[in-house]
């Protein structure tokens, strides 16, 4: 099957008839609504990517499954270079949309189940691994989009899934038949799930002995019999209602978060991949994490490619892009953006391949990668907050800039350096302000410290991964300690 485009891709979506609770109603022909039509959008550049001359090289792959050329973000790893030319994409789609393009996800849900099935299939005896390139082949072959779920509700943190006053504050089988299980429970936080095709079920941790209701994982399609879902608010989201898009800042793309409820839903055996193997949930936790930190030095990059270009913009336009502080500051910005791509690349060029066949990341500096990630953007937004001025908070409205009264008086006392036209002026300020406070800023750094994990999370993995006992022993052997 032919690679998809941006409106094959949006026609798809629709094609599914999702509906969602979004800000008190319930609402179908999701794609079309206000709030949600700039996040597919953004996926939907994901897909074209894939036909444009400049980029297609970068977001095309033979399937390791299929031997059919496939779009990248379905891929399973090969080699470090598919390690690292995943995060070159990461980067593009992020200077591209300027926010979450939604499927890295998925992608690296899938190259964790990939490899956590084939060690399931080998200590368990269980025929996981085949039904996951079974299906994954389906995926890849018709160019879907699959969104990974992973973080539980978790009720009451200080106690065990088992031990919840309510069991299903983590999703958990509640039945199972001859054909297949019954799952219950929710997840949060899910980025681009009404845009989604389909959805790969996780743990959200490492579960125990008396945990194997909550072991599982399980392909869904997103329009299954039972899963409810309900749309996230953001800062600033009601501005995308307006008649003008003139203060949202990023006027063609955006993110999205859902709440998604599964309320009883049936799934068949051939999309089971673990279903109470206890010493494989953790591993699958700890693989997804890894995959999924390494794509935060691409995504989160590119997004800060463009806060980068929009500071320098407005500090031209303000007339202050040659004073020495100010030169100074987005060297800066620039330093920190590239430090967090380099340990995106790092972690890749240093990946290894796994017994089922596909590459890993280098999880020691996938962690650190992502640990930069939980810091640098807040730095830029800091930066780009102070060199942009006051104005990020005090701006009219577009209403007002259109006003026969008002409007002349803004366009009067907003001009800056001499030929800079008032009105691009507050769509570089918009811009900046979206990114640093407004709905684009939870892509930017909400994400930055909470996506796969937040970052006590990442200081885990570093000290297990460090091996501090080897690095003792290299003083010791310097200083012949015995």
């Amino acid at each position: 099957m032919p690679l998809k485009t941006g409106d094959e891709y949006v026609d798809s979506i629709k094609s599914l008839g999702l509906e969602a609770h979004v800000m008190g109603k319930r609402t179908g022909n999701l794609p079309e609504h206000p709030l949600v039509r700039p996040s597919i959008r953004a996926v939907a550049r994901t897909f074209d990517c894939a036909h444009d001359e400049e980029t297609k090289l970068l977001f095309r792959v033979k399937s390791s499954l299929t031997g059919e050329e496939i779009n990248r973000f379905t891929h399973l790893h090969q080699s470090t270079d598919d390690l690292m030319n995943k995060v070159r994409m990461q980067r593009v789609c992020g200077q591209m949309t300027c926010c979450c393009f939604q499927r890295c996800v998925g992608l690296d849900a899938a190259n964790a189940i990939f490899s956590v099935t084939y060690e399931c299939d080998q200590a368990h005896g269980t025929q996981y691994h085949q039904r996951f390139r079974d299906y994954w082949g389906r995926i890849q072959s018709e160019d879907l989009v699959v969104d990974g779920a992973m973080t539980d509700p978790k009720g009451d943190r200080g106690k065990r899934p088992k031990d919840q006053a309510d069991p299903d504050l983590f999703l958990r089988v509640v039945e199972r038949k001859a054909d297949g299980i019954v799952i219950r429970g929710a997840k949060f936080h899910q980025t681009g799930m009404l845009n989604s095709h389909e959805i790969l079920v996780m743990p959200t941790l490492a579960m125990r002995e008396g945990e194997e209701d909550w072991a599982v994982c399980c392909a869904v399609p997103t329009n299954a019999k039972g899963i409810h879902y309900i749309y996230g608010r953001q800062s600033s989201d009601t501005r995308k209602l307006e008649e003008s898009d003139q203060d949202v800042g990023n006027p063609c793309f955006g993110g999205q978060e859902v709440m998604t409820v599964f309320d009883d839903v049936f799934v068949p055996n051939e999309r089971v991949f673990l279903d109470g193997e206890i010493d494989q949930s953790g591993k699958l936790v700890e693989r997804f994490a890894g995959y999924h930190r390494q794509s935060y030095g691409g995504c989160k990059v590119g997004v800060g490619d463009v806060l980068i270009g929009a500071t320098a913009l407005i500090a031209r336009m303000n007339g202050v892009d040659r004073a020495s502080h100010i030169r100074d500051k987005i060297v800066e910005m620039i330093h920190l953006n590239e430090t967090m791509f380099a340990c995106g690349i790092a972690c890749s060029t240093l990946g290894h391949e796994t017994a089922a066949g596909n590459y890993e990341i280098d999880m020691l500096l996938a962690n650190v990668c992502k640990l930069n990630v939980t810091r640098f953007p807040y730095e830029l937004a800091r930066l780009a907050t102070d060199i942009a001025g006051g104005l990020l908070g005090t701006l009219p409205s577009a209403k007002d800039y259109d006003d026969p009264v008002a409007g002349p008086y803004i366009k009067k006392y907003l001009a800056a350096a001499e030929g800079v036209d008032t009105l691009d002026r507050v769509k570089v300020l918009r811009l900046i302000e979206n990114m640093t406070t407004g709905a684009g800023s939870v892509a930017y750094l909400i994400e930055s410290v909470h996506g796969a994990g937040p970052p006590m999370a990442q200081r885990i993995m570093i000290s297990r991964q460090a091996d501090l006992e080897a690095k003792i022993a290299l003083v010791k052997r310097l200083l012949n300690i015995s």
